[in-house]
């Protein structure tokens, strides 16, 4: 199946592209993130949460490797950017972040592609090339 593109001109479309992604998402869905860095991927997240029904301030866990948001559907958002391989992720728990009824956006997805299953949905953000500060957004798989 072919993707959706979407043109972000700044911050706020990339969250609502987001968003209005988040509400044709299900528990256990899983949301890939492909895209450099600085390229909206905590934006797009934002969107998201929001879109779930999520609180809370949403930032990127860099650090922590994954931040749990709340909401009538909890968002688990990974950064698996330090993790060498799937079986890292799979020592963090992915199993039981899978079944938890939440869903799962993972940032730096490339880094643990074994771990996802054939019904992810992958966002790819990328620089526009006219212009800098746009952003082209494509989304595909998981029957989006």
């Amino acid at each position: 199946m072919g993707g959706v593109e979407y043109l972000s001109h700044d911050v706020a479309e990339t969250e609502a592209i987001g968003e209005e992604l988040a509400r044709r998402l299900r528990a256990g869905s899983v949301v890939a993130y492909r895209g450099g860095l600085g390229m909206g991927k905590t934006a797009f997240t934002r969107g998201l949460a929001r879109g779930l029904g999520c609180r809370g301030r949403v930032t990127s866990p860099t650090f922590t490797i994954v931040n749990e948001y709340s909401g009538a559907t909890p968002l688990f958002h990974f950064d698996v950017y330090r993790l060498d391989d799937a079986d890292a992720l799979f020592d963090i728990g992915w199993d039981d972040y899978l079944e938890r009824g939440g869903v799962c956006a993972v940032e730096w997805s490339e880094n643990v592609a074994d771990a996802l299953g054939e019904d992810t949905v992958y966002v790819t953000i990328a620089r526009h090339e006219d212009n800098e500060n746009w952003r082209r957004i494509t989304i595909e798989g998981g029957g989006i």
